[in-house]
Formats: C-alpha cells, structure tokens, sequence
C-alpha cells in the first residue's frame, strides 16, 4: 500500500509496550458525521480503549472521539460503543482467539485510508512486569550500542 493515501489520525503506543501483539486487521468503523470530522481533525484517544466481539458482532469500546467544536446539538457523545466492521470469518477468528486465555483486542492505529477511516485492531496478550522490564532493557542496549557506533564514527 503506498504511504500517499493513508494518514494516521491517532496511535496507541501504550498498545506495544503493555500488550505482545499477536496477529493484526484492519477494520472499518460505524461512525456518526460529527465524529468524523472531529477524528478528521486528530481529537480522538485510543489509550484505553479496547474491542470485543459480541454474538456475530465486532465492537469498539472506550474510544473517546471529542465533541465536534462547530457540532450542534445533534452531536455525538465522546465515549460510546461503536461498530467494527469486519468480515464473517475475520469475526469468527476473533471470536475463537480471544476465548483463549489472557488474549484480547487491542486497538494500534486509527488512519484514514482512501477517504475513509479504518482502524487497525490487534490480538493481544498481555506482558507481565518483568516482560516490561526486559524489553526496556534490550531498547536501553540497543540505544547505547547505537551511541558507541556513533562516537566511534565520528572519531
């Protein structure tokens, strides 16, 4: 996919360092107008937002989308249940990973793509502390390594 018809509108980097990210899909989303242009222009937070699937359905939950500012009031309500659209055998898939334990859908990235708004969903288990830890030490490492090549390049 070329990079010129896709833009990130919002990212959960907190996904990557709390969650091992298993497998990844890209999903439409039910919104309403005023959160479309609210998440146009970037006003939404995924960091604590989560999905599920619920009897056939796919859903997103605890995504905060702002209050569109020339809004009426017929605006949207900031943090409310809204639809993933995915395929019935994605659906199925899901619905058999995250009976596993300790799995669960995790929302990456929200961009827009070809004029309309997708959201990248990931199936996810959760790190422990001490998973935490290491990855913060081999980045820690790997910063280091990368300075001392450096210096040494400069010498």
């Amino acid at each position: 996919m070329p990079d010129n018809d896709f833009k990130i509108l919002s990212d959960n980097r907190s996904a990557g360092h709390n969650f091992h990210l298993l497998d990844r899909y890209e999903a439409g989303l039910v919104l309403t107008g005023t959160e479309v242009k609210s998440a146009k222009s970037g006003k939404i937070q995924l960091k604590e937002s989560y999905a599920e699937v619920e009897g056939n359905e796919a859903w997103l939950l605890n995504a905060h989308i702002s209050e569109y500012s020339h809004g009426n009031i017929m605006n949207h309500a900031p943090v409310r249940k809204r639809k993933l659209l995915l395929h019935r055998s994605e659906i199925d898939k899901l619905q058999v990973e995250t009976r596993e334990k300790g799995l669960t859908l995790v929302p990456t990235r929200l961009y827009l793509k070809n004029g309309k708004i997708k959201i990248e969903i990931a199936v996810a288990r959760g790190k422990k502390f001490h998973d935490k830890r290491e990855a913060a030490k081999a980045k820690e490492m790997q910063a280091e390594a990368k300075a001392a090549m450096a210096r040494r390049a400069r010498e």
